[in-house]
């Protein structure tokens, strides 16, 4: 279903570039494409492996974040005879790029870290553990979790718990938001053996783990852009989730 909206913004006979690998996503994508005369490029993990990817540092972490940086680089490939962009100007764009709130890495004083990451539904999730599995796999995060209630909150639970050390579950500042307790109880069913509990707001629950050294804040853009502000990340406030989440899909 989701695939189906998504797939509404292609036009007639204007090209498609995907790097979706679900089956039933690529499906609909495919028809798609072939019913409205679109030329569709499919972009694959072995597009990681082509150059200049394949030799490059990006400073985004994450293997999704590769794959992200494949089909942009596809996208660019195919505007070529209409925007040229050069090889030095793609590899520029692939080292320089920045994502506020996305797998972004805060060192704050005395050694602590704190990881905040938009993962705002379940894919998000799966990035998320992945990319701690990959780059942090002997760390047993604090996680402070606040989701909207109109995502599959039990299935980012069920994900993320078991990487926990420590989980605080808090309110988004939002009327979408769901209960933190709720959040609580489904992250104990799924790791009964962490410490879990609730807090009445995201500036509570950095109090309660101003100690612990390392911290991950995810569930919701719009979380991570209180986070932002309240560990001075953003030059201005970012507490509209839409705008920190522009370019999440």
């Amino acid at each position: 279903s989701i695939a189906t909206e998504k797939a509404g913004i292609i036009k007639p006979g204007v090209p498609v570039i995907t790097g979706a690998e679900e089956p039933q996503a690529l499906a609909v994508i495919q028809e798609t494409a072939i019913q409205r005369g679109s030329p569709l490029t499919l972009v694959a993990p072995a597009h990681t492996q082509h150059p200049p990817l394949d030799a490059l540092p990006l400073p985004l972490p994450g293997w999704h974040q590769r794959m992200n940086a494949a089909v942009a680089l596809a996208t660019v490939q195919v505007l070529q005879p209409r925007l040229p962009v050069s090889e030095g100007q793609q590899r520029a764009g692939l080292t320089g790029v920045n994502w506020p709130g996305r797998l972004q890495l805060a060192e704050l004083p005395g050694g602590r870290q704190v990881l905040l990451d938009g993962a705002h539904n379940p894919a998000g999730a799966t990035s998320l553990r992945a990319a701690l599995e990959e780059h942090f796999p002997n760390r047993r995060a604090t996680f402070i979790l606040g989701i909207m209630q109109d995502k599959d909150w039990e299935v980012m639970c069920e994900l993320l718990a078991p990487l926990a050390g420590r989980i605080v579950c808090v309110p988004v500042g939002s009327e979408r938001s769901a209960d933190p307790a709720l959040l609580c109880a489904a992250c104990r069913r799924t790791n009964p053996e962490v410490n879990t509990g609730t807090c009445a707001s995201l500036a509570e629950a950095f109090l309660q783990t101003g100690t612990d050294p390392f911290v991950v804040v995810a569930g919701s853009l719009h979380l991570i852009g209180e986070a932002m502000e309240q560990l001075h990340l953003a030059a201005n406030s970012i507490t509209d989730e839409k705008e920190i989440g522009r370019a999440h899909v």
